[in-house]
C-alpha cells in the first residue's frame, strides 16, 4: 500500500532574497530598455522602481506570480551561473 499525499501543498524552498534578486533585475531590465529608448533617465528610474515594488507586492499576494517569480530567478541565475563556469573555464586555460 502506497501512502497517501498531502492535502497541503509544501512550502516554496526558494528564500524571499531571492525573489527580490529576481525582481530587481526585471526592474533593471526595464529601466535599461526605457533609458535606451530615449527616456530621460529619472522617468525609466521612476518606472523600473515602480515595475520592482509591483513585481513583489504581487508575488506576496499571489501564488501564481510568486511561481512565476521563481521560475524567472531560477533561468536568470541559470544563465548567470553557465557565464560565470565559461568565464572560470577561460581563466583556467591560462592558469590566472
Amino acid at each position: 500500500m502506497s501512502v497517501p499525499e498531502p492535502a497541503t501543498r509544501p512550502a516554496s524552498k526558494s528564500s524571499p532574497a531571492r525573489r527580490l534578486a529576481a525582481a530587481v533585475m526585471l526592474s533593471a531590465l526595464v529601466f535599461a530598455v526605457l533609458w535606451i529608448m530615449l527616456f530621460s533617465m529619472m522617468t525609466s528610474l521612476l518606472i523600473g522602481a515602480g515595475c520592482c515594488v509591483v513585481i513583489v507586492a504581487a508575488s506576496s499576494l499571489s501564488d501564481v506570480i510568486d511561481i512565476l517569480l521563481d521560475a524567472v530567478a531560477t533561468v536568470v541565475f541559470g544563465v548567470l551561473a553557465v557565464i560565470a563556469a565559461m568565464f572560470a573555464a577561460i581563466f583556467s586555460l591560462f592558469n590566472f
